[in-house]
C-alpha cells in the first residue's frame, strides 16, 4: 500500500477568500504525497474566481481531489459535520479554508495519529494556532518565509506528542472512531467550526481519547480562527472549567523547551530552493478571471 493511499482523506471546506484560497491549493499540492484523497467541499461560498481556481487545480492536481458544491449554504460547523458524517468512521485530517500546509504535514500527522491509538485529534504547530503557535504561544505570527525548510526541521523533532486542552482548528487528524463514539460534531449547536472543534475534542477526552500535539508537522495560516456568534459562552457553559485550563496552559507554556527546539532545528537546517507559496500562475496579471 502506497503512503498516499495510506492517508486519511483531506476535507478542505472552502471560504470566500480567492487569494488564500489559491494560496492553501497550491501549498497543499506542494506539501502532499500525490495520490492522497482530498475533498474540496464548497458551501456556496466560492464565487466565479473561485470556483475557477477549483477548477484550474482540478485539471492539473496530482492528487485524488473531488470538489462537491451545495446549492444553499448551512452554518459552517452544519457543514463540517455533514462532511464527517460522510466519513462514516474513517479518519480525516482537516484543513482550514486559509491554510497552508507545509511539506509533510499530512504523513507527519498520520504518522503521530498511528503510534498511540488513544489519540484522537493531533494538531501540528502553526504561526497563528494559539496553543500550538510557534515560535511564541498565543501569538500570531508572520507566514514563514521558508516553508520547506521548518518543515524539514519540524520532522527532526522526537515525537514525544504532549497533551494539549483541545484540538485547534488550522489544521488536525481526526480519529473517526472516537468522533462517532463521541456523537459526532455538534453541528446544531454551534455556528462555527472553531468552537465545534473543540467541544468535540473535549467530549473525546472525557472518554479517554487524546487530544496531543504533532510536533513533527507544521500548517501555517495567516490569522487565528475566530469563534462565530455565541459559541464562546455555549462552550463555556458546556464545559465550565475549559477556559481555566486554558488560560493556565496559555500562561505556564508546557511546550516552550519543544519551541525552543524547533527554533534551534530551523536555525540549523538547510536553506529552502524556492518556496511553495505564493502560486502566481494560476492567474497572472491582467486575467479577466
Amino acid at each position: 500500500m502506497s503512503t498516499a493511499t495510506a492517508l486519511p482523506v483531506v476535507l478542505l471546506p472552502l471560504g470566500t477568500d480567492d487569494d488564500a484560497l489559491d494560496a492553501c491549493l497550491a501549498a497543499l499540492e506542494a506539501g502532499t504525497p500525490p495520490g492522497t484523497r482530498v475533498w474540496l467541499a464548497d458551501n456556496a461560498q466560492a464565487g466565479p474566481r473561485g470556483i475557477a481556481i477549483v477548477e484550474r487545480w482540478l485539471a492539473r492536481t496530482a492528487l485524488q481531489a473531488h470538489y462537491t458544491r451545495r446549492n444553499r449554504p448551512i452554518g459552517e460547523a452544519a457543514h463540517l459535520a455533514e462532511m464527517l458524517v460522510a466519513c462514516e468512521d474513517g479518519d480525516a485530517l482537516i484543513l482550514a479554508a486559509d491554510a497552508r500546509p507545509l511539506p509533510g504535514w499530512a504523513s507527519q500527522l498520520a504518522a503521530c495519529a498511528a503510534r498511540d491509538p488513544a489519540i484522537a485529534t493531533a494538531t501540528p504547530w502553526s504561526n497563528a494556532g494559539e496553543t500550538v503557535a510557534w515560535p511564541r504561544i498565543g501569538e500570531i505570527g508572520p507566514l514563514p518565509d521558508e516553508p520547506g525548510r521548518l518543515a524539514r526541521a519540524a520532522a527532526t523533532l522526537p515525537p514525544h506528542h504532549p497533551e494539549l486542552p483541545s484540538a485547534v482548528g488550522h489544521a488536525l487528524f481526526l480519529r473517526g472512531r472516537a468522533r462517532v463514539r463521541a456523537g459526532g460534531l455538534d453541528g446544531a449547536s454551534f455556528a462555527g467550526a472553531y468552537a465545534a472543534i473543540a467541544d468535540l475534542s473535549l467530549r473525546m477526552a472525557g472518554l479517554g481519547w487524546r487530544n496531543v500535539l504533532c510536533e513533527t508537522a507544521f500548517v501555517a495560516r495567516p490569522g487565528e480562527g475566530m469563534a462565530n456568534g455565541d459559541d464562546l459562552d455555549l462552550l463555556a457553559a458546556r464545559w465550565p472549567a475549559w477556559h481555566a485550563r486554558l488560560a493556565q496552559f496559555l500562561m505556564q507554556d508546557p511546550l516552550h523547551a519543544l519551541r525552543a527546539s524547533l527554533q534551534q532545528a530551523a536555525d540549523t537546517a538547510p536553506p529552502d530552493d524556492a518556496a511553495v507559496w505564493p502560486q502566481p500562475d494560476m492567474f497572472p496579471a491582467g486575467d479577466p478571471s
